[in-house]
């Protein structure tokens, strides 16, 4: 694939990309790779038209077009369905959230905001820190850490923002993102929550990524997601 891709303009053109590449990061993140910030007018971002790019982050994943979340280095990243099982099998882990805790590899904040997320899908991030009683200034660096770990693990999706409104109704300030599991967006969808090993999923993945990339993004892949 050449590192040169052709500026979209609409949201259809967005999602025949991101079918195309398989993983599309919302910024520039692998080298040679295209981002949907790098294939859009600057001018059309927050313009709150249909051309919207920060708009179609959201309506990919409600879409059923591609998973969104922060699954590579903590970069937003959107994974067409079609790769997601495999991607998944890369990134996530076979066992439930329980065995992972008692092995000790996965935080008591992770574990506390999964259990809330499982029973609040499309929970959001303010109510999220409510329940999880993690709401102090001093508990925000916590807070995101576990869910950055959530999502590196593929354990939860960003599924869409939630409007932030006054007492009146209006809308005042920032949009909040809202999460729900992976298991959840994708039987919502009708697709099957099982994976594959992962050294079968390595390989294909490498072997896709060789197809729809260039060599110094495939090198870049190979190394952040431990293919080879």
């Amino acid at each position: 694939m050449s590192a040169n891709t052709n500026l979209i303009h609409n949201y259809k053109e967005a999602v025949e990309l991101i079918r195309q590449v398989g993983i599309l990061p919302l910024a520039n993140l692998a080298p040679h790779h295209p981002s949907l910030a790098g294939v859009t007018e600057e001018s059309a971002w927050h313009s709150d038209t249909d051309a919207d790019p920060w708009r179609w982050r959201v309506q990919f994943p409600g879409d059923g077009v591609a998973a969104y979340g922060k699954f590579i280095k903590k970069k937003g990243v959107f994974i067409s369905l079609e790769w997601v099982p495999i991607v998944r099998s890369v990134l996530g882990d076979t066992r439930s959230v329980k065995e992972r805790y008692a092995a000790g590899e996965m935080s008591p904040e992770a574990k506390l905001l999964y259990g809330i997320i499982v029973e609040h899908p499309g929970i959001d991030t303010r109510l999220l820190r409510v329940k999880a009683d993690m709401k102090s200034p001093d508990q925000k660096k916590a807070f995101d850490n576990a869910l950055n770990e959530l999502q590196g693990t593929m354990d939860i999706v960003i599924s869409g923002v939630t409007e932030r409104r006054n007492s009146a109704g209006e809308v005042n300030g920032w949009n909040s993102t809202s999460y729900e599991t992976i298991d959840h967006w994708l039987e919502n969808l009708g697709i099957e929550t099982s994976m594959i090993s992962v050294q079968d999923a390595k390989e294909q993945l490498y072997e896709r990524l060789a197809r729809s990339t260039t060599s110094e993004a495939l090198t870049y892949f190979t190394k952040n997601m431990k293919l080879r």
